[in-house]
């Protein structure tokens, strides 16, 4: 593994990063040391222990292990091990030296510091690891935070140190402590004492200022209530420390009590989470930063409580390892922005298919009263598709420039999905970019309940497929069909068809898969339907942050113009509404603009919609007076571009939602064999739903929500 130094061999040239160190009044002296190679090793190990500081050691060491890489790290670590037990001279040396260093440096930093997030919000935490990146502080070797991220600055770290485990860095920790004066062992052992009392203390002091944070309050109220779980958590840990400060105390404390405060706080930040990421709540990059260092904190309290009430020295050493590890992986993440930006929109991520995935559940048809209105739904959204698409074609024959003709079609598709959504219509290709957060939902719901997963997964895609189908084939049918009333109307009054020859050439053209990339451009739109999927989510998510009823309730403008009572069912709509009406909106814009950005920058950008061209083949045909055979071949052709749209948007937003969830489809060669078992058995519930469905009683249907 290379971290960007010069290394030419097996062995390593150890040099001091300058730029990392401050004067030598707050340092000690940072020396060069020779090259270190396996064979060297126990030689230049016992003269840099008579001559060198221990940070300098440390230094090189790590650097040794590190040049190993993935594959010879544990053997360079094993070849340490065996130097020391060989040398029991060396191995008295090395302990005794370091834990002189360790008695002498500030401890306390890094308990509090490394590996928990800052309050300072992602942006400016994100922006100070940039900066840090390129402009390196200097670290202070005095300092054992600063020691930490001196060892461990590249990102390649975490991969070797893996490699390391946990028996190895005991077997290291033993070696070192029987080499050690026993004097010397417990000064250190007494400053640890001290730095790990003082952290517990802080950190709990942390942990219960998140009682009044904003941000959580919105989400809980209760816990403005006295007896929050923060504050007796506090209380408990305040008890702790004072009796460990006693300098006779003589019984270890009793921490029953505290365990379950501990346990209550987690419980507590579960909740938050949840509320957090669930519908309704509202979700924020800075309510996630905050929860990840809420439980953070909490992670180390975990860690340092175990240390100091440790029942015997074998669970002492076990847990001093797991907390110098988790000290040595914060240390590699602090120089890492990746790692910082996945942990902090993951939350934000999850809580927008959150969202989605609830207005995915109004797609879904589970009985035959559902169908019947998905099927009347469709079918209205059908009669404005077919007229929205001969609008767009009017506007591209009023012969105005490029971005006008762009502009004017996106703000006809636009204003034509509001209004399908509006009068509770349905536009099939916008369900898998709902529906697929509802099954990524499902199975994480299933990761806890293993087993009948795949059945339930099954039953819910034939129930998606079902709903699939039955909102096409009203799409597709009445646009059609509309298309075909308006186009013959519009002759019969004009004299004239309602396409010349040139259009009709290039409706039926634009339909072509295999000589035109109408696949692609149908693909384009697929991407589309997810991009809205995800606005949809996004804005939902901000009604519910913002609470936007109850400022809109409140407007002074709203409060001059309409009465209580319409204001107030004004702002339940908005609300309710917001996310769909706006993802609605950005959609038809997206389908608007792209073939002008395509001529724009020469690139093969456009869109093909299955509700759209299927209007479009209507009026063509009637225009082009084609036969039946003929119309049927150019349906099949629209037929497949619906199919690439569906197939696009739900892949795409079934990948999304189950990263966003760390929901896994752990066998889905079984749920497809399960799905086709159950078709198997009722053949009809692919097109049809079954007489006795269960469901048929629990709510009415609502497929256009």
């Amino acid at each position: 593994m290379n971290d960007g130094r010069n290394d030419f061999s097996d062995g390593l040239y150890i040099t001091a990063p300058f730029r990392y160190f401050p004067s030598p009044a707050s340092t000690p002296n940072i020396l060069i040391m020779k090259k270190i190679t396996p064979d060297n090793l126990p030689v230049l190990l016992a003269e840099a222990l008579a001559k060198k500081d221990m940070a300098t050691i440390l230094d090189a060491l790590v650097q040794f292990l590190r040049r190993g890489g993935i594959r010879r790290a544990g053997q360079r670590f094993d070849l340490l091990l065996d130097v020391l037990r060989r040398d029991s001279e060396l191995a008295a040396l090395f302990g005794s030296r370091f834990y002189r260093w360790l008695g002498g440096v500030h401890v306390y930093p890094a308990l509090v510091g490394l590996g928990i997030f800052s309050r300072s919000g992602f942006a400016r935490e994100i922006g100070i690891r940039i900066y840090e990146r390129f402009m390196p502080s200097f670290k202070d070797l005095n300092n054992l935070r600063d020691v930490f991220l001196h060892l461990f600055h590249s990102q390649n770290d975490e991969k070797w140190l893996e490699t390391i485990n946990l028996r190895r860095w005991l077997k290291l920790y033993g070696c070192l402590r029987a080499g050690a004066e026993d004097a010397t062992v417990q000064t250190a052992a007494r400053h640890l004492t001290q730095a790990r009392l003082h952290a517990l203390e802080m950190l709990s002091i942390w942990v219960a200022a998140e009682e009044l944070e904003p941000e959580f309050t919105r989400i809980e109220p209760k816990l403005m209530e006295v007896d929050s779980a923060f504050v007796a958590l506090h209380q408990e840990i305040s008890r702790l420390v004072a009796h460990y400060r006693q300098p006779d105390y003589k019984e270890a404390f009793d921490t029953a009590h505290l365990e379950v405060m501990m346990e209550q706080c987690r419980q507590q930040v579960e909740r938050l989470r949840k509320r957090g990421t669930g519908a309704g709540a509202g979700s924020s990059v800075k309510v996630a930063h905050l929860l990840e260092r809420l439980s953070q904190t909490l992670d180390r309290l975990d860690v340092l409580l175990e240390i100091q009430t440790a029942e015997n020295g074998r669970a002492y050493r076990r847990h001093t390892v797991r907390l110098l590890r988790s000290l040595t992986m914060a240390a590699v993440e602090q120089h890492s922005t990746e790692l910082l930006r996945r942990r902090s929109i993951k939350m934000l991520a999850r809580s927008i298919s959150e969202n989605t995935s609830g207005h995915g559940e109004h797609y879904i048809t589970r009985n035959r009263r559902e169908y019947w209105g998905m099927l009347a739904s469709a079918s209205g959204g059908g009669v404005i598709i077919a007229l929205m698409a001969g609008n767009k074609i009017n506007i591209a024959g009023w012969g105005l420039g490029d971005f006008t003709t762009a502009l004017l079609s996106g703000l006809n598709y636009g204003l034509g999905f509001m209004f399908i959504h509006m009068v509770h219509c349905t536009v099939a290709t916008k369900q898998p970019a709902m529906t697929a957060s509802r099954i990524a939902e499902s199975v994480e719901q299933g990761d806890k309940v293993r087993g009948a997963v795949e059945g339930k997964l099954a039953k819910l895609l034939i129930d998606v497929a079902r709903s699939q189908t039955v909102a096409v084939f009203g799409n597709v049918c009445i646009a059609v069909l509309v298309a075909t009333l308006v186009s013959l109307s519009f002759a019969q009054n004009n004299g004239r068809p309602f396409l010349d020859a040139d259009a009709v050439a290039y409706q039926f053209k634009s339909l072509q898969p295999f000589t035109q990339p109408t696949l692609w451009y149908a693909a384009i739109a697929g991407v589309w339907l997810f991009c809205s999927g995800i606005i949809a989510g996004f804005f939902d998510n901000r009604a519910d942050y913002l609470n936007l009823k109850l400022r809109l309730r409140e407007h002074p403008l709203l409060k001059r113009i309409l009465p209580a009572a319409w204001r107030q069912r004004l702002a339940d709509y908005i609300h309710h509404h917001y996310g769909a009406i706006m993802g609605n909106f950005c959609f038809g814009w997206l389908l608007g603009m792209t073939g002008y950005l395509g001529h724009l920058t020469g690139l093969p950008l456009d869109i093909r919609h299955v509700a759209f061209s299927s209007a479009n083949l209507g009026y063509a045909a009637v225009s082009g007076d084609i036969g039946f055979f003929s119309f049927a071949a150019n349906l099949l052709m629209v037929l497949l571009i619906g199919a690439v749209n569906l197939l696009v948007s739900f892949s795409i937003t079934l990948w999304v939602a189950l990263r966003s969830r760390d929901a896994v489809l752990d066998n889905p060669l079984q749920i497809i064999g399960s799905t086709v078992s159950l078709v198997k058995q009722k053949p009809k519930s692919l097109f049809f739903p079954p007489s006795d469905t269960p469901e048929a009683e629990k709510k009415p249907a609502a497929p256009g929500k």
